[in-house]
């Protein structure tokens, strides 16, 4: 079954100096338990397409379904949960709090949230961090909650754009290593944005290499390292680096380091 289904897809958007064509032709499906990674230069329109998947923009023509209806059925129906490039935790707010905000906007019963905090801080691994606030944790430890945050909806779609390209290559590999964990243990369908060849090969499942002016689908490139799990030196293997050969190619080919 696809959970996202894209169909010549484009937005351009309407600025002072006139339109700005800011998605073009877009054709893609994602299927239920996919890993996705979107991967280009900066302003080839990866963000803003996992933004038109959560309704956050609007396509101005083509079409796109998400888990078979509308962007905004699905945003009602709470389908996806979103993780920004920074945590955006309130920092007034203890860690078990931040994490219950969409569960008080949802109106859950205390218990119910308390339930849904305690499992989802377990997914990734912050159990007894409960009663700090944002400031006392690390980066990686406040980017892992804003993870527990969007997983404490129960979506079935979890997107997250470039949610480790603020840390530090040793954090960033760790938070890897956890979130490919978390993904085998809640078999969400995954939708994530990077800048970063290796993290995209390492992850996904599908690679979606993408082009810009306007932001297009230049290749997608099919992972077939095995879905259980992944150590890190698997990057080091002749079957990682043929991948990230392949999306580094895309990228050349698709004008992706011109000015």
């Amino acid at each position: 079954m696809d959970v996202i289904d894209i169909e010549a897809l484009s937005l351009t958007f309407e600025t002072g100096d006139g339109p700005v064509q800011a998605l073009s032709g877009i054709d893609l499906k994602i299927a239920k338990g996919d890993f996705v990674s979107f991967i280009g230069p900066s302003g080839c329109g990866k963000t803003t397409l996992l933004r038109v998947i959560a309704d956050l923009e609007q396509p101005t023509g083509g079409s796109i379904s998400v888990n078979g209806t509308t962007p905004e059925l699905a945003r009602l129906d709470r389908a996806y949960g979103y993780v920004f490039q920074a945590p955006a935790l309130y920092p007034w707010r203890t860690i078990a709090r931040n994490v219950a905000l969409p569960l008080e906007i949802m109106g859950l019963t205390r218990a119910q949230q308390e339930e849904r905090i305690a499992r989802n801080l377990a997914l990734v691994n912050l159990t007894g961090f409960e009663k700090k606030y944002p400031w006392q944790l690390s980066g990686g430890m406040q980017q892992r909650a804003s993870i527990a945050r969007a997983l404490a909806v129960e979506p079935d779609l979890l997107l997250m754009d470039e949610p480790f390209g603020a840390l530090d290559e040793i954090v960033r590999d760790h938070l890897n290593e956890q979130l490919l964990q978390l993904w085998a243990k809640t078999k969400k369908t995954v939708v994530f944005v990077t800048h970063s060849i290796p993290e995209a090969v390492y992850l996904s499942t599908k690679i979606v290499v993408m082009s810009p002016r306007p932001g297009r689908i230049h290749d997608i490139v099919e992972s077939d390292l095995p879905r259980g799990p992944r150590p890190l030196d698997i990057r080091e293997t002749p079957e990682f680096l043929k991948l990230a050969q392949r999306v580094r190619d895309g990228l050349r080919a698709g004008h992706s380091y011109d000015d």
